[in-house]
């Protein structure tokens, strides 16, 4: 039995990988502290779950639920953008519930690359853009975020040959996993850059309601004319704490999203009733738990940000994201600190090289995690001999 040739393009997935090593310590007896993962610790609203619970007690709701989501939440997600970001949608054609956003980020390559075609994608980036283009018989090209530049790419540095063969360019804003945000006015250079060269424009933008200090995270599709070369995912796992649900969307430039569409109607049959109607709840109800829940976030950042400090470990401190993107002590490669550190004293970070060749150097912090666990893992590492 000989699996396809594509998987050896594919690497294991850093936190199934990570998820078995943590595994294999715990059966060993190793309280292990996880702050590697981006999955909100804390429940939904109340709410949200109460509306789940009425909608999975119906009778007629356990049947396929369609391919293109219930007319309610398409709504839904076109009302929330229009009142959260200004932004007009046709809840008919440019607006498509996604089974959590992942599958749809790896299902676009599918729907727009051919084999030998070029995805750009930066580096580091979550792996899915990458990986997507490889199943799809693509290629990517990585174009770097640097420190020096605030993490924003230098567009124009991509070589223009390069740009010529792309069909998709990927950005993610704020950004998994340096934490950094992008301004209006980066994403109107990135707008006219994908129209010059006739690219569409991706913008994975799951973090937007996951911020402190009061920054407010804008969406790409503000930029005027931006639905004409571009698609927004966004997804309810990060902000409705609804990860394991597996419910997201996309939104933007009508031939992408029927294009995707296509892809989806062909390899999957939708998303259950039951969390669809949920969903359309948390769009729609009350929104100021997130604020109480976004303070828990910023308490533990702040623990971390005075951790990493205490044992010289410097750090930004991102204004938006589930995550702190930390230097690695000097003297260290990312994989190999990150291995020390869980071995030694039971705590997880993820290492950078796994985001890409720009990510060597960097570790990626995660806030999810309860605050005493968060407090614990900083005073194990005060106590790790590195």
């Amino acid at each position: 039995m000989q699996p396809a040739k594509r998987l050896s393009n594919l690497p294991p997935y850093l936190f199934a990988r990570l998820g078995q090593r943590i595994a294999e310590l715990r059966a060993q007896g190793i309280d292990v502290i996880r702050l590697d993962i981006g999955s909100p610790d804390m429940p939904p609203d109340d709410e949200i779950i109460e509306a789940l619970a009425r909608s999975a007690h119906r009778p007629d709701g356990h049947g396929y639920a369609g391919y293109y989501g219930l007319p309610e939440l398409r709504q839904a997600i076109a009302d929330y953008y229009a009142r959260r970001f200004g932004v007009d949608l046709d809840p008919e054609g440019e607006v498509l519930p996604l089974i959590g956003s992942k599958e749809g980020l790896a299902n676009l390559s599918l729907a727009f690359l051919d084999p030998g075609d070029v995805a750009l994608v930066p580096d580091p980036a979550y792996p899915t853009y990458e990986l997507g283009a490889y199943l799809a018989g693509g290629t990517t090209h990585r174009f770097p975020l640097l420190a020096k530049q605030d993490f924003l790419p230098n567009l124009a540095a991509i070589p223009v040959g390069m740009a010529r063969r792309a069909k998709l360019l990927w950005l993610s804003y704020p950004n998994n996993p340096t934490g950094a945000v992008a301004s209006l006015e980066f994403f109107a250079e990135a707008v006219t850059f994908a129209r010059e060269r006739d690219l569409l424009l991706c913008h994975d933008n799951p973090y937007c309601e996951v911020a402190y200090e009061g920054y407010r995270p804008p969406s790409l599709l503000q930029v005027e004319g931006a639905k004409e070369v571009a698609i927004e995912f966004n997804s309810f796992s990060k902000t409705y704490n609804m990860a394991g649900w597996r419910i997201g969307m996309v939104v933007g430039n009508r031939a992408a999203i029927k294009a995707l569409a296509q892809v989806k109607t062909n390899v999957d049959s939708g998303i259950f009733t039951a969390i669809q109607a949920a969903a359309v709840v948390a769009l729609t109800g009350d929104q100021t738990w997130l604020e109480s829940r976004n303070a828990i976030y910023q308490e533990r950042r702040d623990i971390i940000l005075e951790g990493l400090a205490a044992v010289g470990i410097k750090a930004r401190k991102p204004l938006a994201t589930l995550y702190i993107w930390a230097e690695v002590p000097q003297g260290y490669r990312s994989a190999e600190f990150a291995e020390k550190l869980l071995t030694e004293q039971g705590v997880s970070f993820a290492p950078g090289s796994a985001y890409g060749e720009c990510g060597e150097g960097y570790l990626r912090i995660s806030v999810g995690m309860a605050t005493p666990r968060v407090r614990e893992a900083m005073e194990r590492l005060k106590e790790f001999q590195f």
